[in-house]
């Protein structure tokens, strides 16, 4: 039921089995995949998640997953579409576990397709956990994260020698952005981060962010109406509201932006 590690474990103990499903599908065994489906682009998706997608017979989808991905499950496989929008849920978190371990104890492949990586703000551990409690099969299947991968798609590399060493990825959550360092070469990557980013914006300036700090908006990263706005911190909330900024939309804030040829565009009122 699983893959094993060749390589010698620590202190000479056996190495950790890699969770995964059965390389060969026999009638009555169901297991579930959580697939990270990357950041927009289908072709981002790993090799292995979709040769996972082919073999499901259930695929149940996020509304960020690149939907184009269907297309490689087989003609009779059931879509369950349980995509969440900010303040509407098509279904709770917990049914969803329910759907997962439910499809795999009858019997059925269940490729859970997300978008990015299904363990970067997924709830793919609580997906997995879920599966394990209840003794079904449960690969991992990592996918290419929006955090990295959209600023990436825009020209911006979350660290680059001489501006950035090190990079922070937070949900706007008021005591998380609180907590990251509000410096110029500590990249800031906000996700979920649309609808807070005048508060978000307020916090890192009264905790000592300099107004300066390049930032940019990457909206629909790797889609073909993706949009990048740069300006900087102290204009962000304002120039956000005046381009017309909407989700889904991943947010960076350090010296890193000013890579990127978007930044020779950079809106700066005032």
């Amino acid at each position: 039921m699983s893959r094993t590690s060749t390589a010698p474990g620590i202190g000479g103990r056996p190495a950790q089995e890699v969770e995964s499903v059965p390389d060969t599908d026999r009638l009555g065994t169901g297991w579930v995949a959580l697939i990270g489906g990357g950041p927009g682009d289908p072709g981002l998706v790993t090799v292995r998640g979709l040769d996972l997608l082919r073999r499901a017979d259930v695929v149940v989808v996020d509304r960020l997953a690149p939907r184009q991905l269907l297309e490689a499950a087989g003609p009779g496989t059931e879509v369950i579409d349980v995509g969440k929008r900010p303040g509407h849920h098509l279904l709770p978190q917990e049914q969803i576990n329910a759907v997962l371990v439910e499809r795999a104890r009858a019997g059925q492949r269940v490729a859970r397709l997300k978008g990015g990586d299904p363990y970067v703000l997924g709830r793919g551990g609580e997906e997995a956990a879920a599966c394990r409690a209840a003794g079904v099969i449960v690969e991992i299947v990592p996918g290419v994260t929006s955090a990295i991968a959209v600023p990436a798609a825009a020209g911006i590399p979350v660290t680059h020698r001489g501006l950035a060493r090190g990079f922070s990825v937070v949900t706007a959550h008021e005591e998380l952005v609180s907590t990251v360092p509000a410096r110029r070469d500590h990249t800031l990557i906000l996700l979920m981060g649309v609808a807070h980013l005048r508060r978000s914006a307020t916090i890192l300036l009264q905790a000592g962010a300099e107004p300066d700090t390049p930032a940019a908006i990457v909206e629909r990263g790797f889609l073909p109406d993706q949009r990048v706005t740069t300006t900087v911190l102290r204009c962000l909330p304002d120039v956000a509201t005046e381009v017309g900024v909407t989700a889904p939309a991943v947010i960076v804030i350090g010296d890193v932006v000013t890579v990127s040829p978007a930044w020779n565009t950079r809106v700066v009122p005032g």
